[in-house]
């Protein structure tokens, strides 16, 4: 049972005729898009704006029309994936590397819809190292001072190199264990001078729609 596909397309059948829609990045998001893309050749006339360049991609791919954010005055609905959701709805992201788009969209819909399987909910954000996007230049200095926040940190790494974002930046990969305060660690994080954004996105989700491995999906609202 493919759970985060159970989630995705149901989230997905909520998208109406004429809606510009936001695309997330990772493994869940994929099946949102998969799904949009057999709704558009069914005839749903939609537009589009991808979290990042793989997404966009498919999304080009399954003949999804590609507008940006020059082209609009908003977006209507966003669904996007999650690494961890606790009973508040709020989030971490950033798994997939592409957590700045992601809150960029996510905070320019008028709905954000997250979509996940059962082994994201938590009742306590941290098990999953917060993602924080940090500039190249001092990026050393960067994860000292992240650092005496209270975490271990660890340059993200692709193929025995630093991962690159879409923007150009890197992702240290922090520690915190616990996260207690969330919206305290968010301003503290971007205080530091270096880090572009991180991880937490609270107060953004609007519902949540969770797979389970009997086959159901639950949708949680505050």
């Amino acid at each position: 049972m493919n759970m985060k596909k159970l989630a995705a397309e149901a989230a997905v059948e909520l998208v109406q005729d004429g809606m510009v829609v936001g695309l997330g990045t990772g493994s869940t998001a994929y099946w949102a898009i998969e799904k949009l893309g057999h709704r558009v050749k069914a005839g749903l006339r939609i537009n589009a704006i991808a979290t990042s360049s793989s997404s966009e991609e498919l999304a080009r791919q399954l003949e999804i029309p590609i507008v940006s954010f020059a082209d609009i005055h908003h977006i209507d609905l966003t669904i996007d994936g999650a690494d961890e959701v606790d009973s508040k709805l709020t989030l971490v992201k950033g798994g997939g590397g592409a957590l700045l788009r992601e809150k960029i969209v996510a905070a320019a819909s008028r709905i954000f819809y997250v979509v996940a399987d059962e082994s994201k909910l938590v009742s306590q954000l941290g098990a999953f190292p917060l993602p924080v996007e940090v500039i190249p230049f001092g990026a050393d200095m960067t994860k000292r001072q992240i650092e005496g926040l209270g975490c271990g940190a660890t340059i993200r790494m692709q193929a025995g190199k630093c991962y690159i974002t879409d923007n150009g930046n890197y992702i240290l990969d922090c520690e915190f264990g616990a996260i207690h305060d969330p919206e305290r660690l968010h301003v503290q994080l971007n205080a530091i001078p270096g880090v572009v954004e991180n991880g937490l996105f609270i107060n953004m989700a609007h519902s949540v729609f969770v797979g389970y491995q009997d086959g159901s999906v639950r949708r949680m609202e505050l």
